[in-house]
């Protein structure tokens, strides 16, 4: 390759086909635009992609502020090793009715949608077709997909509003999901790599299981974050699946781990718990500054770490 050559293309998997809101969310990656994008079944995939190197990295849903967390890619996140957050994005999460070309709303009594997002337009349902009945669907573009290819015996399909750039669709209502303020966010995952610096506005995702269920024992994990003035944005449970009432916990700290604070708390971390998973520090998807108490700045770390080493040291005290 010449010193004029363009770098080679980078590869991303996201869930397919071309118009989920998994696509909505990689559009949002500048480095990933004019890239090679690979359209991928589910998350495991995307996931096995990124480590046998069939892409550097891939888009997945990780949570949705109305039904929480997704549990699929929590737990592959806890289980697969390898692999490394080095990016969150948000996306609306919106809804529209399509159909074949020609169709009126009045003739819709069959609708097509994946179980999530029909229960996330079910009052809109309700008030506009109160008469329908509905198919479940693989997923929210295969649903409106399976209108075209004949697969599907709907007279219209929930998909989200990207669909209409792809498909030869009738739009027959817009904006139909019943809490305008839904939103999933994602997360860009690849294998290991070094955190990208601390920008002042960043996150650290980690998962971390109890040692053993006692009184207390969560609030023993817990402290460590209280005790260094660390906001948690997400604190999860997920079972680890070896025995009844044994879990895991995912979590999402405010900070950096190259924070003094977040430093100083993954070590607490590390000496409680058998097992400490570092999914990784990077930007947040708000740009959101951390804001804390001057008792837990960096320098007030730093100086009480130069005073233990002075005691052990045997220098005298200013």
């Amino acid at each position: 390759m010449t010193s004029d050559s363009p770098p080679p293309r980078r590869t991303y998997s996201y869930l397919g086909p071309a118009g989920t809101f998994t696509e909505a969310a990689l559009a949002q990656v500048p480095e990933a635009r004019d890239q090679q994008w690979r359209s991928v079944r589910n998350v495991g995939e995307a996931l096995d992609d990124v480590l046998e190197g069939r892409s550097d990295a891939a888009m997945i849903a990780i949570e949705n502020s109305v039904d929480g967390g997704v549990s699929v890619a929590q737990d592959a996140l806890a289980t697969i090793p390898g692999l490394r957050i080095v990016g969150e994005y948000l996306v609306a999460v919106d809804f529209v009715l399509v159909a074949r070309p020609g169709t009126r709303l009045e003739d819709v009594s069959l609708i097509a949608a994946h179980p999530v997002a029909y229960a996330q337009c079910l009052r809109w349902l309700t008030t506009a077709l109160p008469g329908h009945a509905h198919i479940p669907a693989a997923s929210n573009v295969a649903s409106a997909v399976g209108l075209l290819d004949g697969s599907s015996d709907a007279d219209a399909a929930i998909a989200p509003p990207g669909i209409l750039d792809h498909y030869e669709l009738e739009p027959l209502a817009r904006s139909i999901g019943d809490n305008p303020d839904a939103v999933t966010r994602f997360v860009l995952v690849s294998r290991t790599v070094t955190p990208p610096p601390p920008t002042g506005a960043d996150k650290t995702s980690l998962i971390v299981e109890l040692p053993e269920d006692h009184p207390g024992a969560l609030l023993e994990l817990l402290e460590q974050f209280a005790t260094r003035g660390i906001n948690l944005s997400l604190l999860a449970s997920r079972p680890i699946g070896d025995a009844l009432g044994r879990y895991r916990f995912v979590i999402d700290a405010d900070g950096h781990v190259e924070d003094e604070r977040m430093a100083d708390a993954l070590l607490g971390l590390r000496r409680f718990s058998p097992r400490v998973v570092f999914l990784g520090s990077y930007p947040r998807a708000d740009r959101a500054v951390i804001r804390y108490p001057e008792r837990y700045s960096d320098d007030v770390f730093v100086e009480a770490r130069d005073w233990l080493r002075g005691l052990i040291s045997g220098e005298p005290e200013a």
